[in-house]
């Protein structure tokens, strides 16, 4: 899928979550749903960091674009050390490492870790981070006219104001894990659910997505995922455009009512 779906589709899922937790009687307070939805919209896009064309690999200039290369390398040094016989020759390393659940896991596990051992600094890179990739998938149209100067003060602006509200007593930053040190241990998750909605959104297109790596199936490690080829779709075709965009805004305008007890 492209950009905006992937994050569309980040944002209903962790909206979505919101919605269970609150119907299992742990409801998320409203920063923790905003901001873990923010944060899942941006962290849809991350697994795309393989790719020079992607948004995030164009995100943050210089720093993304070199960033880009050294993880499509690492991608491709991964697949070709490990493919199997049945798994096809590749050039580079697009939809392979990063497009895995392990991926997401370690991703996910060392957001959380860093959040906890690197304090509020940490906490706000993170959140810059993550705040700069959601404007771009979310608000693409504007971010596009925009120079990156002005995204990049927007992600930053609504880091600190959102970390500011979290670190209000009661507003979330021990939501989940109330051990003390253990606040924005939870920051992890968005980020790990967020990679694998990508991965999900990637495999109901023509060419699947290797989710299960390293999990060998068959005469595969790299298999490639998806549904009967009769239901794929195109990046960017009609499907993604008319069908699941609309639903996926429907679907988290929804969650995130459930979450607040509107409906």
């Amino acid at each position: 899928m492209m950009g905006p779906a992937h994050s569309l589709s980040g944002a209903a899922a962790w909206l979505g979550v919101g919605a269970a937790t609150a119907a299992a009687g742990h409801p998320m307070p409203w920063p923790v749903l905003v901001v873990g939805a923010l944060i899942c919209a941006g962290a849809a896009l991350a697994p795309d960091l393989d790719h020079k064309a992607a948004t995030i690999s164009r995100a943050f200039g210089p720093l993304s674009k070199g960033l880009c290369e050294i993880v499509d390398k690492l991608s491709f040094a991964v697949y070709k050390a490990t493919r199997k016989p049945g798994d096809a020759r590749r050039t580079g390393g697009h939809r392979t490492l990063t497009h895995t659940w392990l991926w997401a896991v370690l991703i996910g596990g060392g957001a959380s870790a860093l959040a906890v051992l690197g304090g509020r600094w940490a906490v706000l890179a993170l959140l810059f981070v993550h705040m700069v990739l959601a404007v771009e998938g979310l608000l693409w149209r504007a971010a596009r006219v925009s120079s990156d100067v002005l995204v990049w003060l927007l992600g930053a602006t609504s880091a600190w104001i959102l970390a500011g509200v979290l670190d209000k007593p009661g507003n979330g930053a021990d939501w989940l894990f109330t051990a003390p040190g253990q606040e924005y241990l939870w920051l992890g998750l968005p980020i790990v659910l967020g990679a694998l909605v990508h991965d999900i959104g990637d495999a109901l297109t023509v060419s699947g997505c290797p989710i299960l790596w390293p999990i060998p199936v068959g005469r595969k490690r790299w298999y490639p995922l998806g549904p009967p080829k009769a239901m794929r779709f195109r990046a960017g075709s009609w499907v993604e455009l008319k069908v699941l965009m609309p639903a996926f805004m429907l679907l988290g305008g929804v969650g995130g009512a459930a979450a607040l007890n509107l409906i």
